[in-house]
C-alpha cells in the first residue's frame, strides 16, 4: 500500500498523452485540404493520433506503428519545403537538401545585385544582406551590382520614394567592409546616387552602362494643401540626394542641383570625368574568373 506500480504510472501519462493528442487531432484534421498527396499522409497522421486517443494499451505505440507515421511525418516536411516526396542520395547513403537559390550563392561571395526599381521589398533585402555581410567578415570587400532605373520604372512612372535610396546609401557607409560599385545596364536617378556612394577608388561601370541624373518625381494627390507639404518634402529629397552626389564627386552643390534640373544623360567615361565613378571596367581588364568559393562547400 502507498506505492505506485508503473502500471500506474503508465495509465496517468496515457491520460495525458491523450489530451495532448486530441488537440493535435484537431488541428490535423483542420487542415486536411491541400496537396492531394500531403492529405493523404495527414489524413494517416489523424487516423494513428485517432487510435491512441481511444486505445488503453501500449499496443498503439508499437514500434512499426511508430516508425511509420514518423516516416510520414518526415516526407510531410520535405514535400512541404519544395523538395519533393521523393529524397535524393549521395553516393554515401546520405540524404541531399535543395541547392541553394542563385541570389545565396552570390551572397555567400560577398555580392550583392540591385536589378530593380527601388521598392521596399528591394530596400529591405538589400539592406539585410549589407547588415549580414557586416557581421560575417569587417574587412572583406563587399561588391554591389547595381542594373536599377531607380525609385521610377523604365517609362518614368514613380514607384518608389527617395528615402529607399537614402536607406542603403546610409548602410552602405554604416557597415566597416568597403564596398564596391558597378554599374551595369543602367543607373539611373536614385540608382545613380547609390552608385557614387561606393568606397573612393572602388566605384566603377561596364563600357554599355548609361548613368542618369535627374530629380526626384512628385505623387502627391489630394487637397492643395497636402500636395504643398508633399512639394516641400520632394523638395528636400532632391537637395539631400544632390549633397550626397556632391560629397562623392567634390564638386559644388549649386552644380550637381543644375544638372541634376532636367535628365541628365552620362556615359561611362562622362560619369568618371564627372567623378560619380573611377573607371571603366574594360574586357581586357577583367581577370581570369576563379571559382566560386561556394562551389567546394556544395
Amino acid at each position: 500500500e502507498g506505492v505506485v506500480s508503473m502500471s500506474d504510472v503508465w495509465n496517468y501519462e496515457l491520460k495525458r498523452l491523450r489530451h495532448h493528442l486530441s488537440l493535435t487531432r484537431s488541428l490535423v484534421t483542420t487542415f486536411l485540404a491541400g496537396n492531394t498527396k500531403t492529405t493523404m499522409k495527414l489524413s494517416a497522421v489523424a487516423a494513428f493520433i485517432g487510435t491512441l486517443c481511444a486505445n488503453q494499451n501500449a499496443e498503439a505505440f508499437s514500434p512499426a506503428t511508430r516508425s511509420r507515421v514518423l516516416n510520414d511525418l518526415k516526407e510531410m516536411r520535405m514535400t512541404a519545403g519544395g523538395a519533393g516526396a521523393t529524397p535524393t542520395y549521395d553516393d554515401r547513403g546520405s540524404p541531399m537538401s535543395p541547392p541553394p537559390d542563385l541570389p545565396s550563392l552570390l551572397l555567400h561571395n560577398r555580392i550583392v545585385y540591385i536589378g530593380m526599381p527601388l521598392v521596399p521589398a528591394v530596400t529591405e533585402l538589400v539592406i539585410a544582406e549589407l547588415l549580414y555581410l557586416n557581421y560575417e567578415d569587417q574587412t572583406s570587400p563587399v561588391t554591389m551590382y547595381i542594373n536599377s532605373s531607380g525609385t521610377t520604372t523604365a517609362t518614368g512612372q514613380s514607384v518608389g520614394f527617395e528615402t529607399e535610396a537614402f536607406a542603403i546609401a546610409d548602410v552602405m557607409k554604416y557597415i566597416r567592409p568597403p564596398v564596391r560599385t558597378v554599374a551595369i545596364g543602367q543607373a539611373f536617378g536614385a540608382a545613380a546616387m547609390i552608385l557614387s556612394q561606393g568606397d573612393k577608388g572602388q566605384r566603377a561601370a561596364l563600357p554599355n552602362a548609361t548613368i542618369l541624373l535627374n530629380q526626384p518625381r512628385s505623387q502627391a494627390r489630394g487637397q492643395a494643401s497636402d500636395i504643398a507639404i508633399r512639394a516641400r518634402e520632394v523638395a528636400h529629397n532632391r537637395r539631400t540626394t544632390c549633397e550626397l552626389i556632391a560629397q562623392a564627386t567634390g564638386k559644388p552643390l549649386s552644380v550637381v542641383m543644375n544638372d541634376c534640373q532636367r535628365v541628365k544623360y552620362l556615359q561611362p567615361d562622362e560619369a568618371v570625368e564627372y567623378g560619380l565613378i573611377d573607371r571603366v571596367i574594360r574586357k581586357e581588364e577583367i581577370s581570369p574568373l576563379m571559382k566560386p568559393s561556394f562551389i567546394t562547400q556544395l
